[in-house]
């Protein structure tokens, strides 16, 4: 335990004191010191195994494999959602100054339409499928049954707060499992909410929160887990397989990357503009991990696309973007000062053409947009994750494939064009976790689309039922009778045997007939 003391002093002013009207001053002048004690526990690796070992406990005993266990803990989620959407909005705005709009319905929004698909599709979800079975085993029958992995472990991250760690937690418990949720530490407001209404609404046996930051993460990782779902940065990632590799547990890896945007000039401009600016300006300030990172256009048709974003750049956030309320800030200075790093670079400064203003106090970077900047710059070889937005110019489109290829597969690739065969050749070639044609980050919001990265921008995926399978094994059951049991897999063997045997497991029901008929 750490244990805090605080002095208060104080001391009736003068203004008030009520001897000016000669009422027992004395009595009131007077200094008042009180000790306050606030003891905080030190999550320790003891607290870790104990956590673990609590809730394997509830698992094996059953608490959270049946459907009414499952639907009741969704069904709460959504009561968070429904009862304190007016608290996360502010919890966001403290942490990030998102407006509004985005903390509403980039969060609050998404997450209902999750659980409640969840809700709705549960049952079946939970089905076993039924499986075709062979010649070999016949008689027989097959399916395949949805186990729940045990208890798992998901870290969230600061960017989407709240999505980022209830969404996975929606699979998690729709498949079945007890889960730790550790929320990220740069966003203390959302962390410290999260823990308070997950606490109030879903059961503890099964479901817990850790809040802290390196020292409580590391602690955790330290466990045993079924399985570690993280969503972060690639370089934590790594930290994250690591740790897990020393008890084989599998993983999600939610990371990010730098995701292109290829505008073709035969595209709508204007709907161009405005499709980027909302999924990366519009989108946290850049600070989402399927955000436009870099545009890749022809040297031709780049000084249209320039005008186009400085337009509706303008028509979105006025003439001074650093007074809109309409855009998050960034996190902390940390990241201010990694993004400023890399707008100050050699050779990188001077390729500012729109936007560059700053306020470090105010944690506010100005929309900015850069043209051709060096490739092996550092803008150029991080994910940026914030609001600047380099354009590197081609001498043709075709020359966007090799700039792709040469690059880490993104989390997101995104082709502005109204040519088919183009559009057609992007999506078979291009390699990305996902890819929009005509759009940015909107396939996030599409359940039936399964949402993850490739290589380096991860590995698994969820929403909707890929989420529930992340967190389920698939288990092949078989059942099999004791009728029509063959002599001819057991020994002694002999040539019939193995012919016979051949053309069941082949399914080859010529030879089979030829077999038996004494022909082969």
């Amino acid at each position: 335990y750490i244990v805090f003391s605080f002095s208060i002093q104080d001391q009736t002013s003068k203004e008030n004191n009520p001897a000016s009207l000669g009422i027992r001053a004395q009595s009131l002048s007077v200094f008042a010191y009180v000790s306050v004690y606030v003891m905080v526990k030190v999550f320790q690796a003891a607290d870790a195994t104990d956590l673990v070992t609590e809730l394997r406990r509830s698992f094996d005993d059953g608490v959270t494999r049946g459907y009414e266990w499952r639907v009741t803990q969704l069904k709460k989620l959504l009561l968070i959602c429904d009862n304190h959407e007016p608290e996360i909005v502010s919890a966001l705005h403290d942490d990030l100054g998102k407006p509004e709009l985005e903390s509403s319905v980039y969060e609050v929004a998404l997450l209902r339409n999750s659980i409640n698909l969840a809700v709705k599709q549960l049952k079946d979800w939970m089905a076993p499928d039924k499986a075709k079975t062979s010649l070999t085993t016949f008689p027989a029958s097959a399916e395949i049954v949805y186990e729940p992995l045990g208890v798992v472990l998901v870290i969230s991250a600061w960017n989407y707060p709240f999505l980022l760690s209830i969404d996975p937690v929606i699979g998690a418990i729709s498949a079945g499992n007890a889960v730790v949720l550790k929320p990220s530490e740069l966003a203390p407001a959302s962390s410290s909410l999260l823990a308070k209404l997950l606490e109030q609404y879903l059961d503890s046996s099964a479901v817990r929160v850790v809040e802290g930051a390196v020292t409580e993460t590391t602690l955790l990782l330290e466990q045993k887990w079924d399985k570690i779902f993280y969503t972060g940065s690639s370089r934590i990632g790594r930290i994250i397989m690591m740790a897990a590799a020393k008890h084989l547990t599998p993983v999600v890896l939610e990371l990010g990357g730098k995701s292109p945007v290829v505008i073709d000039s035969d595209t709508n401009l204007k709907i161009t503009a405005k499709r980027i600016i909302a999924g990366k300006w519009g989108c946290n300030n850049g600070q989402a991990c399927i955000s436009p990172d870099y545009i890749l256009t022809t040297k031709e048709f780049s000084p249209k696309v320039i005008d186009a974003l400085k337009q509706e750049l303008e028509a979105f956030y006025g003439k001074n973007p650093m007074e809109s309320k309409d855009m998050s800030r960034i996190v902390n200075s940390n990241h201010f000062d990694r993004l400023s790093k890399m707008l100050e670079e050699k050779e990188v400064s001077d390729k500012i053409v729109y936007g560059g203003q700053k306020n470090r106090d105010k944690l506010k970077i100005a929309p900015t947009i850069l043209v051709d900047v060096p490739l092996d710059s550092q803008i150029m070889s991080e994910e940026i994750f914030g609001p600047l937005l380099p354009i590197i110019t081609l001498n043709n489109l075709e020359e966007c494939f090799d700039v792709i290829r040469s690059r880490p597969k993104p989390l997101a690739a995104y082709l502005f064009t109204q040519n088919q065969k183009l559009k057609e050749r992007f999506a078979l070639t291009v390699s990305a976790g996902g890819i929009v044609v005509n759009d940015i980050a909107v396939h996030l919001a599409v359940p039936t689309l399964p949402f993850g990265g490739v290589g380096e921008s991860g590995m698994g995926s969820y929403h909707g039922k890929f989420s529930f399978d992340a967190f389920s094994h698939k288990k092949a059951v078989l059942y099999k009778s004791f009728i029509g049991d063959a002599a001819i897999r057991y020994p002694p063997y002999s040539t019939g045997k193995l012919r016979l045997l051949k053309a069941l497991v082949n399914s080859n029901i010529l030879e089979i007939f030829r077999v038996i008929l004494g022909l082969s």
